[in-house]
């Protein structure tokens, strides 16, 4: 990921409903987090009142990605 691009996931929201940035999401997976049960025990996405919908999405786009 370019410098830029994780100057923008600080601002970013990863989780809207729980208010946790895209950049815990990056930072997650770059630490060996690759399913979206692991990244969401390390960051704590998917627990808001979505249940998990918007992040999950979020999640599977940055896992292809990454």
């Amino acid at each position: 990921m370019q410098p830029d691009e994780k100057t923008l996931a600080r601002l970013k929201p990863g989780c809207i409903c729980k208010g946790i940035r895209l950049i815990r999401l990056i930072e997650a997976i770059e630490n060996g987090a690759d399913t979206y049960e692991k990244i969401a025990r390390a960051t704590g996405i998917g627990g808001g009142s979505c249940k998990g919908r918007r992040c999950g999405e979020k999640v599977a786009q940055l896992l292809k990605k990454l």
